[in-house]
Formats: C-alpha cells, sequence, structure tokens
C-alpha cells in the first residue's frame, strides 16, 4: 500500500511540474488551401506536433499555473509545395496577456513572417533548437518561443524579456549560412522585415527606450485603468510619446511597425473617450508612427 501511495505521489509530482513548467497556451493550425500533391493528412500532424511542441515543452525556469500561462495564436499557412517534402510558408503569431482587474486580454504580439522555409516528412520529430541548430523548421519555432516570452515579460517588468531575447539572437547566429535557402529570414540582406532585423532592433540602443514604454503601456497604465483611468491615460500618451521619439531616432523600423500592429485598435478604443488635448497628441503621434494606417485614427480626433 505505501508503494503504491509512494508511486502515486511520484507521478502527481511529475505531473504538477510539467503543468508549472509549461509556459504557453497557443492554438496552432496549420494550413494548405493551395495543396496539390501531398496528403492532407501530413499537415494535420504536423499542426498536431507543433501544437505539442510549443504547449508541452518547459521552456524556462519559472513556474507558471494555468491563469498564466502566456495565450495566443500560430497560424502556419503553406504558400508553395517545393517538393513532397519541402515547403515555403507564412507564419502568423498572436499573443496576449490579462489586463489585471479586468476580463480585458491585450494583445502583445501581432506578426506575420513570409520567408518560412522549411523540410518536412510525416512524424519528424521538433527539436528544441535554443543551442544548435538541426533543422530550419525547429530554429524557426524555438525562435519564436522565445520571442513570445521575450514581449510578454516585457509587459510585466523593465526590460524584463532581456534573457529571452538573447536566446532568439543566439538562435539566427547558430543557422548555418545557406542552411535554409536565399530569402530565408535569418540574414540582414534584401529586407529589413525579418528574424535577423528584429532581434537586431530589440536589442539596438536606440529601441530600448521603446521597450522600457512597454513596461509603462502595460504595467503601470493598462494594469491601473480601473483604479485612475485619468493617471492611466497620462502614463500612456507619456508611454506613446517615448515610443515617437524612438520612431525619430531611428525610423520605419520593424518592431515599431510591430506596436502599431498589436495596438492600433486598443489604443482608438481608450482615447475615444479622451479629454480632445490627449486625442489630439495621440491622433499626431499615432499618424506618426503607422502612416499606412492614418485614416484609422480619425475616430479619436
Amino acid at each position: 500500500m505505501r508503494k503504491i501511495s509512494l508511486t502515486l505521489f511520484f507521478l502527481f509530482s511529475i505531473y504538477s511540474y510539467a503543468v508549472l513548467g509549461q509556459e504557453l497556451n497557443i492554438k496552432v493550425q496549420v494550413s494548405a488551401p493551395r495543396l496539390q500533391t501531398v496528403d492532407p493528412k501530413v499537415f494535420e500532424t504536423l499542426e498536431r506536433e507543433i501544437s505539442e511542441f510549443l504547449n508541452n515543452t518547459r521552456w524556462t525556469d519559472d513556474e507558471f499555473e494555468n491563469f498564466e500561462k502566456i495565450e495566443g495564436n500560430l497560424n502556419l499557412t503553406i504558400v508553395e509545395e517545393l517538393s513532397p517534402t519541402s515547403f515555403f510558408a507564412e507564419l502568423y503569431i498572436q499573443t496576449v496577456r490579462p489586463v489585471f482587474s479586468s476580463n480585458y486580454k491585450t494583445q502583445v504580439l501581432n506578426i506575420l513572417d513570409n520567408q518560412v522555409s522549411f523540410s518536412y516528412t510525416e512524424l519528424q520529430p521538433l527539436e528544441n533548437s535554443y543551442n544548435s541548430y538541426t533543422d530550419n523548421l525547429s530554429s524557426i519555432l524555438t525562435y519564436y518561443v522565445y520571442i513570445m516570452l521575450g514581449f510578454d515579460y516585457d509587459t510585466f517588468s523593465p526590460l524584463g524579456g532581456d534573457q529571452y531575447f538573447q536566446v532568439a539572437k543566439n538562435i539566427v547566429s547558430q543557422v548555418p549560412p545557406g542552411a535554409a535557402g536565399s530569402g530565408s529570414g535569418w540574414e540582414s540582406l534584401s529586407t529589413d522585415r525579418n528574424r535577423y532585423w528584429l532581434v537586431e532592433n530589440i536589442f539596438n540602443p536606440r529601441i530600448r527606450p521603446l521597450r522600457q514604454a512597454a513596461y509603462e503601456f502595460h504595467r503601470l497604465s493598462l494594469d491601473t485603468m480601473s483604479e485612475d483611468a485619468d493617471r492611466a491615460k497620462a502614463i500612456l500618451v507619456s508611454a506613446l510619446t517615448t515610443i515617437e521619439q524612438v520612431n525619430r531616432s531611428y525610423p520605419n523600423t520593424m518592431i515599431v511597425q510591430m506596436f502599431s500592429d498589436s495596438k492600433r485598435d486598443e489604443i482608438i478604443e481608450i482615447f475615444k473617450g479622451a479629454s480632445r488635448g490627449q486625442q489630439s497628441k495621440v491622433y499626431d503621434i499615432m499618424v506618426s508612427l503607422d502612416p499606412a494606417q492614418a485614416s484609422r485614427y480619425s475616430e479619436i480626433k
């Protein structure tokens, strides 16, 4: 009886450790709208394996209760079948985090990667590639896990995501030159909107104030909105002013556009009911940060 009790206790301990150690709760969808030759079951298997890889792996040393897990969506869309086992795809990732003292969840990350090339055969294992390169898909997924973690931790403490962003940076440096083909998203050439440039932005000294502003935006403003809305909005205006200054110092960066894509709707909703002075200030800031969507901000002017 004692042996049975000890066994049950051991199994419960392992289960509890696993639950606490799983940081992500990401819904995964793999689609192939232009499928021509590959058996659709291959992508069903891939969807399941990506979900298990993201959500059943321990990524940090911190313990997460279920309600603390980072929630979001990962959509992998197969754009082209290069061969029966080689594919070109687009990857869309979105994460949210809860706002304190509310039922509201704020979007933290919103990113589209349209340079995803990979090889995959059914039941091919995905591997945590934080310290070595095994295959492109494993490296891309591991990279984005640490990007998700970094952005989320930045919202809870100033520059809190540094250690996770550093892992993402290391993954970029470990990809062998040409290993994933040209236009793979790992190199600085041809575009300033890829995995290389995202970590460059994150660690660039000119961008550092934006990351501090992200903490102020979430922890000091959104999380206190229910306590003192006027003060929270004033902090929000200050954070947006900082981001505008960053944009002037380092124009047209990937990370500023990501911020605009993530926060556009939220900012519009918050400042619809603000003072005329705040509305005018925020309108000018957001039009300068997000000129392609300038017409959207007329709702707050």
